[in-house]
């Protein structure tokens, strides 16, 4: 009881305090994109939302209270599983693809997209800040860049099978930022980047399907036309882009009350992707311009907080951790941001700890609680003992030979400062 208590009072209270902040502001967003729908069982999303938010809140704190360094050999566990779990719909034949629920009762209530997300991202954390240390063939930066890549590509395949655009291009570009942290020389990450990037067109015309492309073509349009046909494939992409613009500073009210609740997303919007897909949309149509910057803010300040929980963690484990679950949750939230303003093809991405959805608020909070492990746990990592001094620097650091008063020479005396 003592050791939780020390931990609990360990805690980054500014993190927690902010998200807290954050689940709160996305508690009420879907409060304010839901509450109106009378008799289609969504008018009460909100509370479930806010169960969810309690039991998340435990999940979080039990990740927090146990020590980080378990995933050096249950990384692989979750790792196995969570590919495993991405390719059950699959064997089962689900309906809906990897983001959505398996045909397998009990289980069916687990998605398998945002478990196989920081499942990989456990598993590179391990790759890249642990597994060199225990084996000396990875040591060399070539094959743990080849392992770390190894380890990405597998779930991106399976998501582009399935398919799943979206969360293949997450993993990639959660990859390449925890790249850019690790020890790895720029040379080898610097060919990584030309081949990925020449490799772009080829996906575009030759992996992308039909309907996908015309995602990215209506995109596209949406940013660089003045006018153009949105009775079509850019119907949502515009009833979304009129929701944001028409919203001003100050927006249309809580509950749309300055319009009388006839603003656009209570009129165009489907009722599940108001709460999930678009929240974004619905927060700036109804608190304007402010309500999105308040938005950006608190991911922001979170962001940075977890920048600042890496910088002071003592091993590269903890570290690698760190910026794995900053990569995803920034993506995550970029993307769906980028969505809501037409800057992105419009496909399916929830927001972090604001969209409504019991499972991956869970699994976002999960994520948090293990950058809180990282910092409660840091003082628990000894420190890298320094590098002995070379015979250079022991004898520019070794005072010369001095005699005693019967002319006997003493050996030298050397000081030597580590810092």
């Amino acid at each position: 009881m003592r050791t939780l208590l020390r931990k609990f009072c360990r805690l980054h209270w500014l993190l927690v305090i902010i998200l807290f902040a954050l689940v709160t502001w996305g508690v009420w967003a879907i409060y304010n994109a839901s509450s109106f729908r009378e008799g289609l069982h969504l008018s009460g999303m909100w509370r479930t939302q806010l169960q969810w938010a309690v039991v998340g809140m435990i999940v979080f704190f039990i990740a927090a209270f146990i020590d980080y360094k378990w995933v050096r050999w249950g990384g692989w566990v979750m790792y196995v599983g969570g590919v495993i779990w991405l390719i059950l719909p699959q064997l089962v034949h689900g309906r809906h693809g990897s983001s959505r629920p398996i045909d397998l009762w009990p289980l069916y209530l687990i998605p398998p997209s945002p478990v196989a997300m920081v499942s990989t991202v456990v598993g590179l954390a391990v790759v890249l800040g642990y597994l060199h240390h225990s084996a000396r063939l990875l040591r060399h930066h070539a094959l743990r860049l080849v392992t770390a890549i190894g380890i990405a590509v597998i779930p991106i395949l399976i998501f582009l099978k399935q398919p799943d655009v979206g969360a293949a291009l997450i993993i990639g570009l959660v990859l390449i930022l925890m790249l850019l942290v690790a020890s790895i020389p720029g040379r080898h990450l610097v060919l990584l980047l030309v081949a990925g990037i020449c490799l772009v067109p080829l996906w575009y015309h030759f992996g992308l399907k039909p309907y996908q492309k015309k995602r990215v073509d209506v995109m596209v349009q949406m940013m660089t036309s003045p006018s153009m046909e949105v009775r079509g494939e850019a119907y949502m992409s515009d009833k979304v882009k009129v929701a944001v613009g028409s919203a001003g500073f100050a927006g249309k009210g809580p509950l749309s009350s300055k319009v009388d609740g006839r603003s656009v997303h209570r009129t165009f919007f489907t009722p599940t992707e108001a709460i999930n897909d678009f929240i974004f949309a619905v927060i700036v149509e109804e608190f304007g311009l402010l309500g999105g910057l308040l938005q950006m803010a608190l991911f922001l300040l979170l962001f940075l907080l977890c920048i600042h929980v890496a910088y002071t963690a003592r091993d590269e484990l903890g570290r690698m951790l760190v910026v794995g679950v900053v990569a995803v949750l920034f993506v995550c939230a970029l993307r769906h941001m980028a969505m809501n303003i037409c800057m992105f093809p419009t496909t399916g991405q929830s927001l972090p700890f604001t969209s409504c959805g019991g499972i991956y608020l869970l699994v976002c909070m999960f994520m948090m609680g293990l950058v809180q492990s990282v910092w409660i746990h840091r003082h628990d990592v000894a420190p890298v003992p320094p590098p002995l001094p070379s015979p250079e620097a022991a004898a520019e650091n070794c005072a010369p030979s001095v005699t005693d008063a019967e002319g006997a020479a003493r050996p030298p005396e050397c000081q030597f400062t580590f810092g």
